[in-house]
């Protein structure tokens, strides 16, 4: 069966993570879905609780959270990444956390609980779903002591290594709470290293 596109990238994504059968691909492509979610509009609003795996295929989406009235950008998901509420799909509680498009962004979303029932046949896709979830701890990790040991330029550098396009296409705002700096600070460290 020839998938449509944006499946076909998904598994080709998957593929380089973990080898998946095709009889594994047909099961999972028989429980996805896709949702185009227009540019600022919500995927995943506060208060709702996480019943589903959501991969970006097209576009660019963040979470956030807001403390004491103010936006925090916790994480930016680019093509290929997966983006959940895991703190409410694991436990079944409302999420605190939204997620948001900040371009018109395709996702494909696999429910949970359907994506559950083919672990017990699907031993490969138990293992890819693992190792998913091992590499997003780990770049959670990583964010975390780069909060912890690096200076707010370090880190404003890193993030334009890694990703250049981000700041064509997000705001500044945006940016500089991701940062866990204010944006006066983020224009000083911008202005000093052009």
């Amino acid at each position: 069966m020839e998938f449509p596109l944006a499946i076909r990238t998904l598994f080709t994504y998957f593929n380089s993570i973990h080898v998946i059968s095709p009889e594994a691909e047909q099961a999972l492509y028989g429980i996805s879905f896709e949702i185009e979610t227009p540019k600022n509009k919500y995927l995943h609003e506060i208060g709702q609780t996480c019943r589903t795996y959501y991969f970006v295929s097209d576009g660019l989406a963040r979470i956030y959270y807001l403390k004491d009235g103010t936006d925090v950008t916790e994480y930016f998901a680019h093509p290929n990444d997966m983006i959940i509420r895991a703190e409410s799909l694991f436990t079944g509680r409302p999420s605190k956390k939204a997620i948001q498009a900040l371009e018109n962004t395709l996702f494909i979303g696999i429910p949970a609980s359907k994506l559950e029932d083919l672990f017990d046949t699907h031993p490969d896709l138990e293992r890819l779903f693992r190792k998913i979830l091992e590499a997003s701890f780990v770049a959670y990790v990583n964010r975390m002591e780069s909060l912890q040991f690096h200076t707010a330029e370090e880190r404003y550098k890193q993030l334009v290594k890694d990703y250049p396009r981000l700041l064509e296409n997000v705001s500044l705002k945006h940016i500089a709470s991701y940062l866990g700096i204010t944006q006066v600070s983020l224009s000083r460290i911008r202005s000093s290293i052009r």
